[in-house]
């Protein structure tokens, strides 16, 4: 059943991943550039959760994080458009991220991703603890 309406989703009649975007393979593959990277997506999470932060609360929301890479994804994410960056020109310097009308709208599209998540965590974890081999048991060859 599943397999029925995967495969219906995807026939280029009905499917919303069509190519009509002219570097893209469809509007799927638009929207896994602007949020590729490990860190993008739970930016866009903590910040539709929060509502404006500040970046040391990012920071700690994220962990593992480096401040590297951090950086350069909230300039990345400010530069498409997703997030904007309010500086309140203080001493000591405050400046705030929050989300613009269409990274609000990119964070309410990775709600259902949150959900299953969630929903799976526990299937997840079984998997991933199955094919890392330094827990011994690894994935069988």
């Amino acid at each position: 059943m599943l397999r029925d309406d995967l495969e219906s989703a995807a026939s280029p009649s009905t499917s919303v991943c069509t190519p009509t975007l002219p570097g893209f393979t469809c509007g799927l593959d638009a929207t896994l550039r602007i949020v590729s990277g490990k860190w993008k997506p739970l930016i866009l999470y903590f910040l539709a959760q929060d509502g404006p932060t500040r970046y040391g609360a990012l920071r700690r929301a994220i962990r593992d994080v480096s401040d590297k890479v951090l950086i350069q994804h909230l300039k990345e994410l400010e530069a498409d458009g997703l997030i904007m960056r309010t500086d309140y020109k203080e001493v000591p310097p405050r400046v705030d991220y929050g989300l613009t009308p269409l990274g609000v709208s990119l964070a309410q599209a990775l709600v259902p991703l949150c959900t299953w998540g969630t929903e799976n965590m526990a299937e997840v974890t079984r998997l991933f603890a199955q094919r890392d081999p330094s827990n011994g048991k690894g994935a069988a060859a």
